[in-house]
């Protein structure tokens, strides 16, 4: 029983001490012109200012991609899938499907590397929040064309409306 209530002491100091420990640096480290995060930042008003070279939700355009794969191929989180079929016509492929999977990607920037016409690109926005796992997997064909063509920014908005189109709204480069 003696060492049950020596523990409990031991435990109870070492609470305290921490504790006095931790009050004292705030104290020493306290700042009053220092505002909270949600002083500096009023994020629903006012949107946060990102550095220049911010990693955001990619920019897609959908007329100059060529279907090569080559940014499906390069990702290592394989997030990306691209759908083509053969053009009719003339020579070459079609988009019908460009989805990128927000749950799985790093935002690393491989994808944007290595495209060979520059039709995919990190951009600034940095807000797509939804309630389930589906809300994250974009397909850029489905979106509005402005959005899809990198020309607006990528939202949720835009992103739950596409899920209810039922086929692509443009069928690619030249189509």
């Amino acid at each position: 029983m003696r060492d049950w209530f020596r523990n409990v002491y031991v435990a109870a100091v070492t609470v305290l001490h921490t504790l006095g420990v931790g009050l004292r640096w705030w104290f020493r480290t306290y700042d009053p012109k220092v505002k909270t995060f949600t002083e500096r930042y009023e994020y629903p008003e006012f949107p946060l200012e990102v550095a220049p070279r911010f990693r955001g939700f990619h920019r897609y355009d959908l007329t100059s991609c060529i279907a090569c794969e080559r940014c499906a191929r390069d990702c290592p989180a394989a997030c990306i899938s691209v759908s083509k079929e053969r053009a009719t016509g003339r020579k070459g492929f079609q988009v019908t499907s460009y989805t990128i999977d927000y749950g799985k990607c790093m935002f690393c920037g491989i994808c944007t590397e290595n495209c060979p016409v520059d039709c995919i690109f990190m951009g600034s926005s940095y807000d797509l929040s939804c309630y389930s796992r589906d809300g994250c997997i974009v397909d850029f064909t489905r979106l509005p064309v402005e959005v899809a063509w990198g020309r607006a920014t990528l939202n949720p908005t835009a992103v739950a409306q596409s899920k209810t189109v039922a086929q692509a709204v443009h069928g690619g480069p030249g189509g």
